[in-house]
């Protein structure tokens, strides 16, 4: 069976996985094939294994094993699978050597890119749609936005590990005891609040009709007060994002339920109400 996605087109076998890249503009083949290699060495079991790749192919080619398991997008998320979600990511930042971790390069999806990304999007009349919450929720993402800037480097108290860099429940292999990763064509060096923030405020944790208990989620995790500010930032942040990505000039829009961007506008102002 194949599968495509907006990058790579991906070949289920028996016992593998064939992944073929439609694009290598951001080393998207190197960065998954790097990404097994660590994980294989350092934390077995959590991801594929790798087992071949020809990274100047045309197309290029990582072929990985094979796991178990159902992702955890679409689920209302139980106590358990939360807990097991945090164990993995856990996993994936404490289990490489620091000093590994900073001589990699930045994963593609990182704070400076969101940023500029989000001034980008929230500019040239977008359409807001008829929802007053929604135009509400826009202008007062802007005006936070306008008077925030983050760090191009994180400070003291911040620190950093190896990222997925996707917060996507897709990627989250759930297979009844245990939660494994895939998909690290994006990943490299982070730090372990932006990492949470793209998990706790990606649209699919958010299933129609339900909140997954992020709080809980969170407190698997012992925070630095330095990294409880900047989770905070960046919640905003990449909660903003999403309703610009959901807005009605935007694909996201009709990628998912009706209801989904007024539910993101009321889940941006909950963060931007205390802070005003």
């Amino acid at each position: 069976m194949t599968e495509t996605w907006s990058t790579h087109d991906i070949e289920f076998r028996d016992d593998v996985v064939v992944k073929s890249f439609r694009s290598r503009e951001r080393a998207e083949p190197l960065r998954e094939w790097r990404a097994l290699g660590l994980l294989a060495r350092y934390a077995p079991g959590l991801a594929p294994e790798p087992i071949r790749e020809d990274l100047d192919g045309e197309p290029p080619v990582v072929v990985m094993s094979r796991l178990a398991g159902v992702p955890l997008r679409g689920r209302d998320l139980d106590r358990k699978q939360l807990g097991a979600l945090a164990e993995a990511i856990g996993t994936l930042h404490d289990a490489i050597p620091t000093a590994e971790v900073v001589a990699l390069p930045a994963c593609t999806w990182y704070p400076p890119v969101v940023e500029d990304r989000a001034r980008a999007w929230s500019t040239g009349g977008r359409d807001l749609g008829p929802d007053p919450l929604v135009a509400r929720a826009f202008e007062s993402g802007c005006a936070w936005l306008s008077a925030w800037h983050t760090p191009r480097e994180p400070g003291p108290g911040i620190r950093p590990v190896f990222g997925l860099s996707d917060g996507n429940l897709a990627n989250y292999l759930w297979d009844g005891t245990r939660v494994r990763l895939v998909d690290f064509e994006i990943s490299g060096r982070s730090d372990r609040a932006f990492e949470l923030a793209e998990v706790v405020e990606h649209v699919s944790m958010w299933p129609a009709g339900t909140d997954a208990d992020t709080e809980f989620l969170l407190s698997c995790f012992e925070l630095t007060d330095p990294e409880i500010a900047r989770l905070r930032d960046f919640r905003t942040l990449l909660s903003l994002v999403w309703l610009l990505m959901l807005l009605p000039d935007s694909p996201g829009y009709h990628r998912n339920p009706p209801g989904t961007l007024t539910r993101q506008a009321a889940r941006l102002l909950a963060h931007l109400e205390p802070l005003g």
